[in-house]
């Protein structure tokens, strides 16, 4: 214990203070969003407070407003279910059933039609876990309510208000609708304390606000203090929270991944359907007269082609590979609710996130204090602790009693929790509104002296101290860095009335513990994180520069300033390190400019203001803790505490993304060489291959690539993208070329060693399936083949199923007639060689190809428009970065400043 009756000072004690008080506090503005009522609304609000609403009024009211709940539309999980059966993919997979029940191949009926249902069920299943956001946002709404009606205080359910309802708000409760304080209590007497309401879940903002007449409360909002009635202002959809749903229900459109599938699909349709079509016209002219021309014939010939063409495998892969991506997230806490979120995360560049209770935990704690007159940090502990009023249902005292509990050896292991070892509180005098401060007397047991210790606004302790402009100083710098400030005084030695201060507590709302490293990681893997939040933009940028991130964080009002274009704003957008002060919509409109300008989005949140924006991204993830509104709004949820797992995400995902681009290149060029090359074969010679063979290619050849899922992927440094035109083009080449050596193959086998017609045709079937299919092995990566070796499991299938191939081949089974071990490795070998060529070829294309090359190489009106305006963006970017540049050297010329004051 020091002299002053405290607990030994640790470490130097501050400058003396500087005694006169002629430095005032900054008071700090809290700005709030304001709702706009019209008059028509405005009159209906007059209403009697002790008297209510008359049960007719009532009725006529519900009328015009509805119910106080909130609208939802379901959809059939029938519907739902079948809705997994469009799209082009799924189209063409449909075509090749047709074709297959036309043909009489119930065989490969089966077998495509079992596909189509388990690519439709792995998706169903994996998202039937979802609950719908209305109804979580449904649920939150409080249950009942005390509300006057007809003279008479009564209690009813939630649904039933109506604007202008008069209802009794008190500690605990839930707030029920949108409504207006009245500043008196629920017999009508005056209320001398503010109502302290919590309203982070829809705002986000970290500190209980205190409200008191005419200010106004919103629905699922939470008393946290105090008594009062207010008047209902607005029910169900007009709310707050309602407006939150409505933007769900706009939230809904294709997702990227699906658009991709779609592009992929048309483009195979495209191709598919015409040269087929060219084949059966080609084929039924050329033989007309003829048993081989009649229509069934010829149909049923390019009815095969088009089934073993058409890639009915693909969305299974991509199922299969995106199911096993999210079961190996689950392992990591991490629930994925939309399997093509797992995809689509690979591809987010950047991640919006709100503060409170996703980059923060959403709980005041204990922040390095202000201390003056040699008091220690223990010393303030204690005197804060001794002046605590136990088990009062605030924040800010909570934070100060945990803090004490946790640091102050005293308070450790203690018999009784209230307490403190060598002390005794003898009179306390709780918080008062009016003085704004508690105060306790305390008697030190040890030396039986009595003083009384005092705990409140800094602005009433440093009065009761007769004044510190340090102390006013140091509060103001508190308040700058968003910190909450409490003062701290005891009365001096052999005196009951005069004080000297003790110092002034701070606390803040602080980040989690792996918040600041997952931002570093994040933006080591191109990832740019910026901090969307309703909270004050001081406290915004306070936590900004304890998670390392830039100190850009602009105020909500840029993002609806009517001087500015959109163009504009989501350069804002762009180059800011976050916004403060937003509402909901504020919030989906960042994700929305982001997405228009073509940018893949992420969003991580926790509360009902957080719904919306997790909704509209691309990849919405509700953190561990979160509201049923945001958990039903996202695609993933962390079970976990904390966002490293969100790390994981990324990287799984990448994954994922490499081995599904691998697959998709892998497949589209052979569909591409099979049709190019029957296409080229069946109009030179009209030579064909039994229908056998064609669909044993097209089985087991997708059968092994399933295995991709499982196979060792390089992941990537930056975000992925689904370069479309760069993977049509490199599929169009590498099929010419397997093309080019398919003949090869035809010519040499036919014209060069004379094999018999059964042979050319077994010799041609183990090229066809093995020549493309080596390909995955360079189509695999985006590098050369070697740089990263595969799986054992995805080797072995795919070599495998050639190794079959090769067997029959040389043994005559199936095929027809045998070509012998010489021909069978051959093909393999030259198969072998030829894909290690195509992989040259690949990694040149992939190294030369950009947008400005595309834009010359076919330069469409299109593409001329969209490169004019890349250049005339980059043109603006480089003023807005200026700009951005200018203020961030201000800022750190202001912060500068404030050190050397210091």
């Amino acid at each position: 214990m020091n002299e002053k009756g405290g607990i030994h000072a640790h470490g130097a004690p501050s400058h003396p203070a500087e005694k006169a008080g002629n430095v005032e506090i900054e008071e700090q503005v809290h700005h709030e969003h304001v709702e706009e009522i019209s008059p028509e609304l405005e009159a209906l609000l007059k209403t009697d407070p002790l008297k209510g609403l008359s049960d007719d009024e009532v009725e006529r009211r519900r009328e015009t407003f509805g119910r106080n709940e909130l609208v939802e539309k379901k959809r059939h999980p029938l519907l739902k279910f079948l809705s997994y059966f469009t799209g082009a993919i799924a189209y063409l997979i449909e075509i090749a059933v047709i074709c297959a029940a036309v043909v009489g191949d119930w065989a490969d009926f089966g077998i495509i039609l079992a596909l189509l249902f388990i690519n439709a069920t792995i998706g169903f299943v994996e998202e039937a876990k979802a609950e719908s956001a209305l109804d979580a946002l449904k649920q939150t709404l409080a249950l009942k309510t005390r509300c006057w009606r007809n003279g008479h205080l009564v209690e009813l359910d939630t649904s039933d208000l109506v604007p202008g309802d008069v209802i009794v708000l008190r500690l605990g409760d839930i707030i029920p609708a949108d409504g207006r304080l009245l500043g008196i209590g629920a017999t009508g007497e005056a209320t001398e304390g503010d109502l302290q309401v919590d309203q982070s879940a829809l705002t986000g903002e970290s500190l209980p606000l205190s409200k008191n007449k005419g200010a106004t409360v919103y629905s699922s909002s939470i008393v946290k203090q105090g008594q009062q009635m207010a008047v209902v202002t607005k029910t169900g959809g007009d709310t707050f929270i309602g407006r939150a749903a409505g933007l769900m229900a706009v939230a809904t459109e294709e997702g990227h991944f699906q658009k991709i599938i779609n592009r992929i699909g048309n483009f195979l349709i495209l191709i598919t359907v015409v040269l087929v079509l060219i084949i059966l016209v080609y084929l039924l002219v050329d033989n007309r007269g003829t048993p081989e021309g009649s229509f069934k014939h010829v149909l049923e010939q390019v009815l095969v082609l088009t089934i073993a063409a058409i890639p009915v495998g693909l969305p299974t892969v991509m199922s299969v590979t995106m199911a096993m991506g999210a079961k190996e997230l689950a392992l990591r806490k991490v629930i994925v609710k939309r399997l093509t979120a797992v995809e689509e995360m690979a591809s987010v560049s950047v991640l919006c996130s709100d503060k409170t209770g996703t980059l923060t935990l959403n709980e005041l704690t204990f922040d390095e204090p202000y201390l003056t007159n040699s008091y220690s940090s223990e010393d303030i502990l204690l005197y804060s602790y001794l002046a605590a009023e136990p088990g009062a249902n605030d924040p800010i005292e909570f934070a100060v009693r945990t803090a004490a509990e946790e640091q102050l050896d005293i308070l450790k292991n203690r018999t009784h929790k209230h307490e403190v070892p060598g002390f005794k509180v003898t009179s306390f005098l709780p918080f008062n509104p009016s003085t704004k401060m508690t105060q306790a007397t305390v008697m030190n047991l040890n030396t039986r002296e009595s003083f009384k210790v005092a705990k409140g606004a800094p602005q009433v302790i440093i009065r009761l101290v007769g004044g510190d402009n340090d102390a006013a100083r140091a509060v103001n710098s508190l308040a700058k860095r968003g910190l909450r400030a409490l003062g701290v005084a005891r009365t001096k030695p052999g005196s009951l009335e005069e004080y000297e201060l003790v110092g002034m507590i701070s606390l803040i709302d602080p980040p989690r513990p792996d918040s600041a490293e997952t931002i570093r990681r994040c933006n080591e893997m191109g990832v740019d994180v910026k901090m969307i939040t309703g909270d004050q933009q001081i406290i915004a940028k306070e936590v900004a520069h304890r998670l390392g991130m830039g100190r850009v964080i602009l105020d909500a009002g840029h993002l609806v300033d009517a001087n500015k274009s959109d163009e504009e704003i989501t350069e804002h957008c762009i180059r800011a390190d976050g916004f403060a002060q937003v509402i909901p919509e504020h919030k989906y409109r960042v994700v929305e400019l982001l997405q228009n300008r073509g940018i893949l989005v992420g969003m991580t949140g926790d509360g009902v203001n957080d719904a919306p924006a997790l909704k509209k991204a691309n990849v919405g993830i509700a953190v561990h803790g979160c509201t049923d509104a945001a958990r039903s709004a996202a695609d993933i949820v962390l079970l976990a505490p904390g966002l490293s797992t969100i790390v994981d995400g990324l990287m799984t995902s990448r994954a994922i993304f490499q081995r599904m681009r691998s697959y998709a290149l892998y497949r589209i060029t052979s569909t591409v060489h099979f049709l190019m090359f029957f296409f080229c074969i069946t109009m030179a010679l009209q030579w064909k291959m039994r229908p056998i063979l064609l669909i044993l290619i097209c089985i087991l050849n997708d059968a092994a690539t399933l295995v991709i899922s499982v196979d060792n992927a390089k992941i990537s440094a930056h975000p992925d993208k689904w370069r479309i035109g760069q993977l049509i083009f490199l599929s169009v080449v590498l099929g010419a070329l397997l093309t080019a050596l398919s003949f090869a193959h035809f010519f040499i086998a036919r014209d060069v060693f004379n094999v018999s017609a059964a042979q050319l045709e077994a010799i041609m079937y183990l090229h066809i399936s093995s020549a493309p299919h080596f390909v995955i092995f360079s189509t695999r990566l985006s590098g050369y083949f070697w740089e990263n070796v595969p799986s054992p499991v995805f080797f072995i299938a795919v070599m495998g199923t050639q190794v079959f191939a090769m067997l029959i081949c040389i043994y005559g089974v199936i095929v027809g007639e045998a070509i012998g071990w010489v021909w069978g490795i051959a093909v393999i070998g030259v198969s072998l060689v030829y894909f290690i060529l195509l992989d040259f070829v690949k990694v040149l294309i992939f190294k030369r190809w950009n947008f400005e090359f595309t834009a010359y190489a076919w330069p469409t009106k299109a593409r001329r428009q969209r490169l004019a305006a890349r250049k005339a963006r980059a043109i603006q970017q480089q003023h807005v970065w200026s700009s951005i540049d200018k203020v961030r050297q201000i800022g750190l010329k202001i912060k500068a400043l404030e050190a050397l004051k210091a």
